[in-house]
Protein backbone atom coordinates (compact mmCIF):
# COMPACT_ATOMS: atom_id res chain seq x y z
CA UNK A 1 0.00 0.00 0.00
CA UNK A 2 1.06 3.59 -0.49
CA UNK A 3 2.71 5.59 2.23
CA UNK A 4 0.82 8.89 1.80
CA UNK A 5 -1.80 8.27 4.49
CA UNK A 6 0.86 7.19 6.99
CA UNK A 7 2.87 10.36 6.27
CA UNK A 8 -0.15 12.66 6.52
CA UNK A 9 -1.40 11.05 9.74
CA UNK A 10 2.06 11.18 11.31
CA UNK A 11 2.52 14.83 10.37
CA UNK A 12 -0.85 15.64 11.92
CA UNK A 13 -0.11 13.81 15.16
CA UNK A 14 3.30 15.45 15.46
CA UNK A 15 1.75 18.89 14.87
CA UNK A 16 -0.77 18.18 17.63
CA UNK A 17 2.02 17.06 19.99
CA UNK A 18 3.85 20.35 19.49
CA UNK A 19 0.60 22.29 19.93
CA UNK A 20 -0.14 20.52 23.21
CA UNK A 21 3.38 21.21 24.46
CA UNK A 22 3.11 24.94 23.78
CA UNK A 23 -0.37 25.11 25.33
CA UNK A 24 1.10 23.68 28.54
CA UNK A 25 3.32 26.76 28.90
CA UNK A 26 1.95 29.16 31.50
CA UNK A 27 2.12 32.93 31.35
CA UNK A 28 4.39 34.41 34.04
CA UNK A 29 2.85 36.27 36.97
CA UNK A 30 4.24 39.78 36.70
CA UNK A 31 5.35 42.21 34.04
CA UNK A 32 9.08 42.27 34.62
CA UNK A 33 11.69 40.08 33.01
CA UNK A 34 12.39 38.62 36.46
CA UNK A 35 8.91 37.06 36.38
CA UNK A 36 10.30 34.56 33.85
CA UNK A 37 12.88 33.19 36.32
CA UNK A 38 10.58 30.57 37.93
CA UNK A 39 9.59 29.39 34.43
CA UNK A 40 13.13 28.75 33.19
CA UNK A 41 13.03 24.98 33.90
CA UNK A 42 9.65 24.69 32.15
CA UNK A 43 10.87 26.68 29.14
CA UNK A 44 14.11 24.69 28.99
CA UNK A 45 12.18 21.39 29.05
CA UNK A 46 9.89 22.72 26.32
CA UNK A 47 12.81 23.75 24.10
CA UNK A 48 14.49 20.37 24.55
CA UNK A 49 11.30 18.48 23.75
CA UNK A 50 10.53 20.71 20.77
CA UNK A 51 13.98 19.90 19.41
CA UNK A 52 13.41 16.16 19.96
CA UNK A 53 10.01 16.21 18.26
CA UNK A 54 11.55 18.18 15.40
CA UNK A 55 14.36 15.65 15.06
CA UNK A 56 11.89 12.76 14.92
CA UNK A 57 9.66 14.60 12.44
CA UNK A 58 12.60 15.38 10.15
CA UNK A 59 14.04 11.86 10.32
CA UNK A 60 10.56 10.36 9.84
CA UNK A 61 10.17 12.47 6.71
CA UNK A 62 13.50 11.23 5.34
CA UNK A 63 12.82 7.63 6.33
CA UNK A 64 9.51 7.52 4.49
CA UNK A 65 11.01 9.12 1.41
CA UNK A 66 13.53 6.30 1.29
CA UNK A 67 10.81 3.63 1.03
CA UNK A 68 8.37 2.91 -1.75
CA UNK A 69 5.48 1.48 0.23
CA UNK A 70 4.27 0.40 3.67
CA UNK A 71 2.29 -2.55 4.99
CA UNK A 72 0.18 -3.32 8.05
CA UNK A 73 3.24 -4.03 10.19
CA UNK A 74 4.70 -0.65 9.25
CA UNK A 75 1.41 1.06 10.16
CA UNK A 76 1.45 -0.53 13.62
CA UNK A 77 5.16 0.17 14.12
CA UNK A 78 4.49 3.79 13.19
CA UNK A 79 1.58 4.00 15.64
CA UNK A 80 3.91 2.59 18.31
CA UNK A 81 6.36 5.42 17.58
CA UNK A 82 3.58 8.02 17.66
CA UNK A 83 2.35 6.66 21.00
CA UNK A 84 5.69 7.33 22.67
CA UNK A 85 6.01 10.71 20.98
CA UNK A 86 2.54 11.59 22.27
CA UNK A 87 3.83 11.26 25.85
CA UNK A 88 6.33 14.09 25.32
CA UNK A 89 3.92 16.86 26.43
CA UNK A 90 3.13 15.06 29.70
CA UNK A 91 6.70 14.19 30.67
CA UNK A 92 8.03 17.55 29.44
CA UNK A 93 5.58 19.45 31.60
CA UNK A 94 6.13 17.17 34.61
CA UNK A 95 9.91 17.46 34.40
CA UNK A 96 9.81 21.23 33.94
CA UNK A 97 7.20 21.91 36.61
CA UNK A 98 9.09 19.75 39.11
CA UNK A 99 12.31 21.69 38.39
CA UNK A 100 14.08 18.49 37.34
CA UNK A 101 13.10 16.29 40.26
CA UNK A 102 14.43 12.74 40.08
CA UNK A 103 11.33 10.72 39.16
CA UNK A 104 9.94 13.11 36.49
CA UNK A 105 13.42 13.41 34.94
CA UNK A 106 13.78 9.62 34.89
CA UNK A 107 10.29 9.27 33.34
CA UNK A 108 11.24 11.79 30.67
CA UNK A 109 14.30 9.67 29.90
CA UNK A 110 12.19 6.52 29.81
CA UNK A 111 9.93 8.11 27.18
CA UNK A 112 13.02 9.14 25.18
CA UNK A 113 14.34 5.59 25.48
CA UNK A 114 11.06 3.98 24.40
CA UNK A 115 10.70 6.43 21.50
CA UNK A 116 14.17 5.41 20.32
CA UNK A 117 13.19 1.72 20.63
CA UNK A 118 10.00 2.41 18.64
CA UNK A 119 12.07 4.18 15.97
CA UNK A 120 14.37 1.16 15.76
CA UNK A 121 11.38 -1.16 15.36
CA UNK A 122 9.90 1.03 12.61
CA UNK A 123 13.16 1.10 10.66
CA UNK A 124 13.59 -2.68 11.03
CA UNK A 125 10.02 -3.32 9.82
CA UNK A 126 10.60 -1.11 6.78
CA UNK A 127 13.96 -2.72 6.05
CA UNK A 128 12.44 -6.21 6.30
CA UNK A 129 9.70 -5.15 3.90
CA UNK A 130 12.10 -3.68 1.34
CA UNK A 131 14.85 -6.27 1.60
CA UNK A 132 18.08 -6.70 3.48
CA UNK A 133 20.15 -5.12 0.74
CA UNK A 134 17.71 -2.29 0.04
CA UNK A 135 18.87 1.31 -0.22
CA UNK A 136 17.23 1.97 3.16
CA UNK A 137 19.15 -0.87 4.81
CA UNK A 138 22.41 0.40 3.35
CA UNK A 139 21.62 3.94 4.53
CA UNK A 140 20.78 2.91 8.08
CA UNK A 141 23.80 0.63 8.27
CA UNK A 142 25.04 -0.20 11.76
CA UNK A 143 23.14 2.81 13.19
CA UNK A 144 25.88 3.66 15.68
CA UNK A 145 24.26 6.97 16.54
CA UNK A 146 20.97 5.25 17.37
CA UNK A 147 22.65 2.62 19.54
CA UNK A 148 24.74 5.24 21.34
CA UNK A 149 21.57 7.27 21.99
CA UNK A 150 19.82 4.30 23.61
CA UNK A 151 22.84 3.63 25.81
CA UNK A 152 23.04 7.29 26.87
CA UNK A 153 19.32 7.34 27.69
CA UNK A 154 19.77 4.34 29.99
CA UNK A 155 22.75 6.00 31.68
CA UNK A 156 20.79 9.23 32.11
CA UNK A 157 17.79 7.42 33.58
CA UNK A 158 20.04 5.80 36.20
CA UNK A 159 21.87 9.09 36.89
CA UNK A 160 18.61 11.02 37.23
CA UNK A 161 17.96 9.48 40.65
CA UNK A 162 21.15 11.05 42.03
CA UNK A 163 21.86 14.03 39.75
CA UNK A 164 18.83 15.01 37.64
CA UNK A 165 20.71 17.98 36.14
CA UNK A 166 23.36 15.63 34.79
CA UNK A 167 20.63 13.46 33.27
CA UNK A 168 19.08 16.54 31.63
CA UNK A 169 22.51 17.44 30.25
CA UNK A 170 22.82 13.93 28.76
CA UNK A 171 19.37 14.27 27.17
CA UNK A 172 20.46 17.60 25.66
CA UNK A 173 23.74 16.06 24.50
CA UNK A 174 21.91 13.29 22.63
CA UNK A 175 19.66 15.87 20.99
CA UNK A 176 22.74 17.85 19.94
CA UNK A 177 24.22 14.72 18.35
CA UNK A 178 21.04 14.28 16.30
CA UNK A 179 20.94 17.94 15.27
CA UNK A 180 23.94 17.21 13.11
CA UNK A 181 22.16 16.10 9.94
CA UNK A 182 22.42 12.45 9.03
CA UNK A 183 23.02 12.56 5.29
CA UNK A 184 22.86 8.80 4.71
CA UNK A 185 19.13 8.64 4.03
CA UNK A 186 19.20 11.94 2.14
CA UNK A 187 21.79 10.44 -0.22
CA UNK A 188 19.58 7.39 -0.77
CA UNK A 189 16.60 9.58 -1.59
CA UNK A 190 18.68 11.74 -3.94
CA UNK A 191 20.02 8.64 -5.75
CA UNK A 192 16.50 7.26 -6.16
CA UNK A 193 15.31 10.54 -7.71
CA UNK A 194 18.06 10.45 -10.39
Amino acid sequence: MGKNRLEAFSDGVIAIIITIMVLELKVPHGHELAALAPLVPVLAAYVLSFIYVGIYWSNHHHLLHAVGRVNGSALWANLHLLFWLSLFPFTTNWMGESHLSAVPTACYGFVLFMTAVAWYILTRVLIAMHGENSPLERAVGADRKGKLSVLLYLVAIAVSFREPWVAAFIYALVAAVWLVPDRRIERVVANQEH
